[in-house]
């Protein structure tokens, strides 16, 4: 399912939702014929009647008040982001009418930054995680870190990223509920429905995760990589939402100090040192065509 046209997203996420909370008393009832929570065992457990948290669910009202949502929240045990991603779909009104989008552009500041950075793997990318700028050392790091890449079609359509992600099923789990937190209420964006839409035809586990209607702006964290050239990987992610922009956000990468993962990391970055300064600057250009480094 797309989001293009989703009129009752509110009744999708809320079912979506009740049916990953599992019953305290499950033992007792071992032949329930949904998954999770009845909806009346939610209106029981939210304060509200059957009937009217039914018509939510259905879309037959969408003027639910605050107070309402909150209780709903806690009977389907949303932490606080889910929790502000339901009070914000349930308050979205009809949608404005659309601007044509500009065409994403990283400050010269930024590209010089993340150019200057010879042991950190660094890129920029836009809202919906295309790929915008990047420096020699993150695309050394990986090909689909290239700019004109999307990472989040490259996870779950190239083959290859299955290798090179040691923890690719963790991986995945995470940049799904990543990429509905960014897209909050948004639902129509129209490269938020080409991306959602692809994936949803070419991708059985992205159809899945996305089901699941997980929300989680996780900004830190540790990924693994096997890498072709370097081999094993530990690496510390940062994400660092830029200031006066659309959503455009600084990924970067580290290794622990002293670890074996950093001395595999300088072995990359000697091994894919760009050759003149001007190679760095057209590493981090936005209009660069996705290359690939000689290993892959």
């Amino acid at each position: 399912m797309t989001p293009a046209g989703d009129a009752n997203a509110l009744g999708r996420y809320l079912r979506a939702r009740r049916e990953l909370v599992q019953p305290d008393d499950a033992r007792e009832t071992g032949n329930r014929r949904v998954p999770g929570l009845r909806r009346e065992e939610v209106a029981f457990l939210a304060g509200i009647s059957s009937d009217y948290y039914n018509r939510l669910e259905q879309g037959r009202d969408r003027n639910p008040s605050e107070q309402v949502l909150r209780s709903i929240a806690r009977a389907l045990q949303l932490d606080e982001e889910a929790t502000a991603y339901l009070l914000e779909i349930a308050t979205r009104r009809s949608p404005r009418r659309r601007r044509p989008r500009r065409p994403e552009k990283v400050g010269d500041g930024i590209r010089t930054l993340i150019g200057s950075w010879p042991l950190t793997p660094a890129y920029v990318h836009g809202k919906y995680m295309d790929i915008l700028a990047a420096n020699s050392l993150a695309i050394a790091l990986s090909p689909f870190n290239a700019p004109g890449r999307n990472g989040i079609l490259a996870a779950f359509l190239e083959p290859e990223m299955r290798e090179l992600h040691q923890d690719w099923e963790d991986m995945t789990a995470r940049v799904v509920p990543y990429l509905r937190s960014v897209a909050g209420a948004d639902i129509e964006d129209p490269r938020l429905v080409e991306i959602v839409g692809e994936l949803s035809l070419r991708s059985e586990r992205f159809r899945t995760l996305w089901a699941r209607q997980d929300v989680k702006h996780k900004t830190t964290g540790i990924t693994l990589f096997r890498h072709p050239q370097a081999g094993p990987l530990e690496m510390h992610y940062e994400k660092l939402l830029l200031p006066g922009t659309d959503g455009q956000t600084l990924v970067t990468y580290h290794a622990q100090p002293g670890s074996a993962s950093e001395e595999r990391l300088r072995l990359l970055a000697g091994m894919n040192a760009p050759d003149r300064a001007g190679d760095t600057r057209a590493a981090t250009d936005h209009t660069r065509a996705p290359g690939h480094p000689r290993s892959w």
